[in-house]
């Protein structure tokens, strides 16, 4: 999934951290881009980012720019060829970047270089010396040491001549690297090629490809390494998301399954089913799913576990596809499970909408966000299911194992229910079998001409817990478990399977 290799020039397996003394580089502030590539771009040398129209590549590396000012001291220059600098200005003002502000400072330039292609004429030999000097003016102006040129096919595509655009092409980057800059030029990407011209990935130390595709009426955005001289990094495609916040590919974290875990036990909520679990519940930081077939009680076992995580104190978070806040407050409330108290606390969070309101990516930066700004004990979603209508199984596994990646390394309690189609989890679409760590599965069968739910646990790791199928009821006083024979002796010969 990532090279990691001490002689490309990262650490132990699952270390993406540089070692000492090999390729420098500079922190480019984006949410995840550092971890994949081991610290950011190569420091003094220039780094194409291509892609199609409205993939993102002018944020990119106008957050490049504005976090290196803001966050490491690092003086910058954008010189644009289609934007004004005021309209940049105004543009980068919804996501929080003063970009006037940083230019009254010092610390920024911003050129606007007009390109007019009606009034441009190629008569005889023609080079970048124009475009160099007043690059280099601004450079020792302010003392850059990041520069950004946005985008080079609008300071090439009027010229016709193949063989000299190419060595001007060629000594733009050379000049980008003598001088010491870290740079990042934009570019679109041709079809069937890397780049427009073909020459700019290989005149350029790193290549940075974004993609922005449209897949069963759901956006999606990607973003691939697809070269780093001197350095390991992530060679897979990556989600990535543009929001108010600036550029995120979410999240990189824990490629290495370096997360701690934890011996402490956490209440189901119920407490025939923590004694079905060994006496304890589930562990904390573990991840669980409850699967089964329609009515079986999947969001009513999640809404107990929320509540009895409430009740010790502890902050839930609980995103739900299928129902809205209210309407899952007012129907737990009939099997007395009371939510709306732990809203009114603070306590718990709900999150409702529809999985189709946001990309794969998107259910991604959403959780993250909501964990950062909230610090939750627990995280339930109500059910995962329905993320298949907008990725494929494939898809939806991917993004479920960064999430889970996250909020292991955070220590959070995660709480999956899923909508099986059949009544035997091996029929489920879902590819998530791995990445659970306890799972319960709910079923109905007929008994005397009655529709009897049923509750039991396939899997969960680290400890004993019973392999016996054990009925279930919900009603107006909650949930009742039948512990049914040998649960006095859980951990008895029979009664318990070890995980």
């Amino acid at each position: 999934m990532v090279s990691q290799s001490v002689g490309q020039g990262f650490g132990a397996a699952g270390d993406m951290t540089p070692l000492p003394g090999l390729l420098a580089k500079a922190a480019t502030g984006i949410i995840g881009f550092d971890e994949l590539t081991g610290g950011g771009l190569p420091r003094g040398r220039p780094t194409l980012v291509v892609g199609q129209a409205g993939c993102g590549k002018t944020i990119f590396g106008m957050e490049f720019l504005v976090r290196g000012i803001v966050e490491f001291g690092e003086p910058g220059v954008f010189v644009a060829f289609e934007e004004t600098a005021a309209d940049l200005a105004t543009n980068f003002a919804a996501m929080g970047f003063d970009l006037d502000g940083l230019e009254a400072s010092g610390r920024l330039v911003v050129d606007h270089i007009d390109i007019d292609r009606s009034g441009t004429q190629e008569a005889g030999e023609w080079d970048l010396d124009g475009l160099l000097v007043r690059l280099g003016a601004s450079i020792d102006e302010i003392g850059a040491k990041r520069v950004v040129l946005d985008t080079i096919e609008t300071l090439f595509g009027v010229f016709t001549d193949v063989a000299t655009l190419r060595a001007e092409l060629r000594r733009l980057f050379v000049w980008l690297k003598a001088r010491g800059v870290t740079a990042v030029v934009t570019g679109e990407q041709a079809e069937g090629m890397i780049s427009r011209h073909g020459i700019e990935e290989y005149v350029s130390d790193c290549v940075v490809q974004l993609d922005h595709r449209v897949e069963a009426q759901s956006s999606t955005r990607r973003l691939r390494v697809v070269k780093y001289r001197g350095s390991a990094h992530g060679t897979n495609e990556y989600p990535f998301l543009i929001s108010s916040n600036g550029f995120s590919v979410t999240p990189i974290t824990s490629v290495g399954l370096l997360h701690g875990v934890s011996a402490t036990r956490v209440s189901t909520g119920t407490p025939a089913l923590d004694r079905m679990l060994g006496n304890g519940g589930f562990y904390r930081g573990s991840t669980v799913l409850v699967s089964g077939t329609a009515g079986t009680g999947k969001s009513t076992i999640a809404a107990q576990f929320c509540d009895a995580a409430c009740r010790r104190g502890e902050r839930a978070i609980y995103v739900a596809f299928e129902e809205s806040e209210a309407q899952i407050v007012r129907n737990m409330a009939s099997v007395d499970i009371h939510l709306g108290q732990w809203i009114e606390s603070g306590l718990l969070r709900f999150r409702s909408f529809r999985p189709s309101l946001v990309g794969l990516e998107g259910h991604l930066h959403a959780i993250r966000q909501d964990v950062d700004d909230f610090d939750p004990a627990v995280v339930i979603k109500d059910p995962i299911s329905d993320l298949l209508s907008i990725g494929t199984p494939a898809d939806v596994s991917a993004m479920l194992s960064r999430q889970v990646d996250f909020l292991k390394g955070r220590g959070v309690t995660t709480m999956f229910t899923s909508l099986d189609s059949k009544p035997e989890p091996a029929d489920s679409a879902l590819q998530i079998d791995s990445l659970i760590d306890t799972w319960i599965v709910l079923k109905t069968t007929e008994h005397q001409a009655e529709q009897e739910r049923e509750l039991y646990i396939l899997k969960s790791r680290g400890m004993a817990h019973t392999n016996l199928i054990r009925s279930f009821a919900l009603s107006d006083s909650g949930i009742s478990i039948d512990d049914g024979p040998g649960v006095a002796s859980i951990d008895g010969v029979g009664a318990a399977v070890p995980a």
